[in-house]
């Protein structure tokens, strides 16, 4: 039962028959991890907090540095040289007290990822490296999680979620890691994991409601430079080392 604050919080969800008083109590229950609270992780923990995540972990080994500045809007230039997961998690706690932040302070590896997977419902991957991307594609796999993929580079972002065993997977998408070409980062311009992000706070959203269609078996790009977006099926690989049984 929603309190009579809640429901003027709330009160625009409330509004949608999509959502409704079962859909915020939905959001109000459910417990999503974060991981990554940068570029990606900041504009998605900030709208899974205002939307009422009933428990939201945030999850980052990095310390603010002057760099993130310009597009990590969970940070402040206060900030620097603290952990990104105490200012992320001052943030999206002050946003909205309903919400618990929980901070996890380490970097996603093999040996914790399935311990703390168990406790959430649903990942987003808002990592910022291959590496990273695929140990959570295999261990949400492993896990049984859902969890939403997305990528930035310079004007350019993409994004799609997966349900293990039911929908085209990561590895089906790139088998392995790319190589990548020396030099220095490519960006993003700041503006782009804003997009992407809220995109992937939106697929955490309807996924806990029930309510619309999923950006499964395809990948939504983001072309900043012409203002397009474009949608690619994605297909499962019979083949797929992770999902196809090969």
């Amino acid at each position: 039962m929603l309190s009579d604050f809640q429901q003027q919080r709330y009160a625009r969800h409330l509004t949608l028959p999509e959502l409704g008083a079962a859909g915020q109590e939905k959001l109000l229950a459910a417990r999503v991890l974060l991981v990554g609270v940068g570029g990606l992780g900041s504009p998605a923990g900030f709208y899974l907090a205002a939307a009422g995540i009933g428990t939201l972990g945030v999850m980052d080994g990095d310390v603010v540095e002057a760099s993130n500045l310009q597009r990590q809007i969970a940070h402040t230039s206060a900030d620097l040289g603290q952990k990104k997961i105490v200012s992320a998690q001052r943030a999206f706690q002050a946003l909205n007290p309903d919400c618990r932040v929980v901070a996890i302070a380490e970097r996603l590896t093999a040996a914790n990822a399935p311990c703390l997977l168990a406790d959430y419902d649903f990942v987003v991957d808002a990592t910022d490296n291959f590496e990273s991307k695929f140990l959570i594609a295999d261990t949400c796999h492993a896990a049984g999680k859902s969890y939403s993929h997305a990528g930035i580079l310079a004007f350019f972002g993409q994004t799609m979620t997966v349900l293990p065993d039911r929908t085209a997977c990561y590895r089906c998408l790139f088998d392995a890691p790319p190589e990548i070409p020396p030099g220095p980062p490519r960006g993003p311009v700041g503006a782009v994991p804003g997009v992407i992000g809220s995109i992937q706070a939106l697929e955490a959203i309807k996924f806990i409601t029930g309510c619309g269609e999923l950006l499964t078996n395809r990948l939504l790009t983001f072309d900043a430079l012409k203002m397009r977006f474009r949608v690619v099926a994605v297909h499962r690989n019979p083949r797929c080392r992770l999902c196809g049984g090969v």
